[in-house]
């Protein structure tokens, strides 16, 4: 089968100026903290996959979606377009809905994130500090 490019979206919740992290249990980013996220699927909205990648990761609702970045991201042997979004939590408590993904979940301070980083939430990180929305790396 020949290797394609996959549609990632990664969303990065703020709660109390916090943000919501997941340590990965997948050999893609193994050990890696992560936000929620995950494929875009065929004729859902962006915003709509958003909304089902928290509920369906950590049973949380979010709002005030917003987009952050657009990363060409070549790792892990992979190739993703990832859309960075920033949401406001709107509910829920932060569970572990997929244990053979997903290891934890707890909201840190952006001034102190946990490492190691999973690969495009340093472009997060660098978007949300400078404003740059455009990474090719």
């Amino acid at each position: 089968m020949k290797p394609q490019v996959k549609v990632g979206i990664g969303i990065l919740v703020f709660k109390d100026r916090k943000v919501l992290l997941g340590k990965r249990r997948e050999s893609h980013g193994k050990g890696e903290y992560a936000s929620p996220g995950g494929h875009l699927e065929f004729n859902e909205s962006i915003i709509d996959c958003a909304k089902r990648e928290c509920r369906e990761e950590a049973g949380i609702e979010i709002k005030n979606i917003k987009f952050l970045r657009f990363s060409n991201m070549r790792k892990y042997g992979k190739h993703y377009v990832d859309i960075g979004l920033i949401a406001d939590w709107a509910g829920g408590e932060p569970t572990v809905l997929e244990p053979s993904k997903m290891e934890k979940w707890n909201w840190y301070n952006l001034d102190n994130l946990p490492k190691p980083l999973f690969g495009v939430i340093n472009h997060t990180s660098e978007a949300l500090k400078t404003g740059r929305n455009f990474f090719d790396s």
